[in-house]
């Protein structure tokens, strides 16, 4: 049987929509498989890692049936990179092996049975779906992600906290030394949830959600969330755990206050951080008024100064960050603005976008 036969641009397309969360090694082989289920002219594509699940549907032509097997996804891809995107491909069944064809090119690949590919079992109680555009979702995760932990033995702070209420979506990231807040307006409203989304997960949402029109329909459960956009049905665990009271975290009433330029200030912290050292990535910020005054430096002696006219009265103040964060912020956000509300040289900084409150980000001072 031909179980497909298009271009190879389109079923290239198609296999890596799914196939970034299969890991090229894992202690269950068929899982760096892809489960290719035929039903009539349509192909239905399912990836797994045991804990994410994604699945996409198809037209890629070839014989009409019903058809399933499993094949190694990377390899299948690896294959396809090779060929010329206008080529024919097509794949055929045979006994206990696939054909790759192309041109004249051919590929056996060896398949694993179906009925042994472990599906992720779905819960019985998902809450309401709710819809967000997919850009808006996109941009939400693009604001909050830099902030996640990684491989941190709190296991709740390597994701992102999903909180649904009424008709406000808000996404909250924490590391313990920063915390960054953004949300989106709903069209519906719905009931109190929150979930926090693994770390794997929302990177890979990342890479499938795209700047095009389009909805995202989302569903949580307890330990599950549901999420179908652009032809793909997308099936997470959920980290458990509670998350940091994040509203305690947020500074309310800082006194001082500086609205300057982001990419400035951007610029001047990626000047003084090349003479920061590698384990250490203190930058000293002195603000007074009309001026702030960024400076570092190392173990071999070396300083850096940089200075920005500012437009401030507020009282003098000198605090120290690592400037990662202060640069991992302003790479990620687009506005021209940024206002930065301060208390003294112990307090965290509150990072903001003037005449927005839909974003937030908190940053612990280090002492240099």
């Amino acid at each position: 049987m031909i179980v497909l036969k298009a271009t190879q641009d389109k079923v290239l397309a198609v296999l890596q929509s799914v196939a970034g969360i299969v890991e090229r090694r894992h202690t269950l082989p068929i899982l760096a498989n892809v489960l290719i289920r035929k039903t009539g002219g349509l192909l239905q594509l399912t990836t797994s890692d045991l804990e994410i699940q994604i699945r996409t549907h198809a037209e890629l032509g070839g014989d009409e049936g019903n058809f399933t097997t499993t094949v190694g996804a990377r390899k299948l891809i690896d294959i396809l990179r090779t060929m010329p995107s206008d080529q024919t491909v097509t794949l055929e069944s045979s006994a206990t092996k696939l054909v790759l064809k192309g041109g004249k090119s051919r590929f056996t690949l060896q398949s694993l049975p179906a009925e042994d590919f472990p599906l992720v079992q779905e819960s019985a109680s998902f809450g309401p779906v709710f819809s967000v555009p997919q850009k808006t979702l996109k941009a939400l995760l693009g604001q909050v992600s830099f902030a996640m932990a990684v491989h941190d033995i709190r296991y709740y702070l390597n994701g992102i906290l999903f909180v649904a209420e009424g008709k406000q979506l808000s996404l909250v990231a924490t590391d313990g030394h920063r915390l960054a807040f953004a949300s989106a307006t709903l069209d519906v409203d719905v009931p109190r949830q929150e979930v926090i989304l693994p770390r794997k997960t929302v990177l890979e949402m990342q890479r499938l959600l795209s700047d095009a029109e389009g909805a995202i329909e989302m569903q949580f459960a307890n330990n599950q969330a549901k999420f179908g956009f652009g032809g793909m049905e997308f099936v997470t665990k959920l980290v458990e755990g509670k998350f940091p009271d994040y509203n305690r975290v947020i500074p309310k009433s800082h006194k001082n206050s500086i609205t300057l330029g982001r990419v400035p200030l951007l610029a001047s912290l990626q000047r003084t951080a090349i003479l920061t050292s590698e384990k250490f990535k203190g930058v000293r910020l002195n603000i007074e008024p009309g001026t702030l005054r960024i400076a570092s430096n190392n173990a071999e002696q070396e300083e850096a100064q940089d200075e920005l006219d500012i437009d401030y009265g507020g009282d003098a103040i000198e605090i120290g960050f690592n400037v990662t964060y202060l640069i991992d912020v302003l790479a990620n956000m687009g506005q021209d603005m940024v206002k930065l509300d301060l208390a003294d040289s112990n307090s965290s900084v509150l990072m903001t976008i003037p005449e927005d409150d839909a974003f937030k980000y908190v940053v612990m001072p280090m002492r240099i």
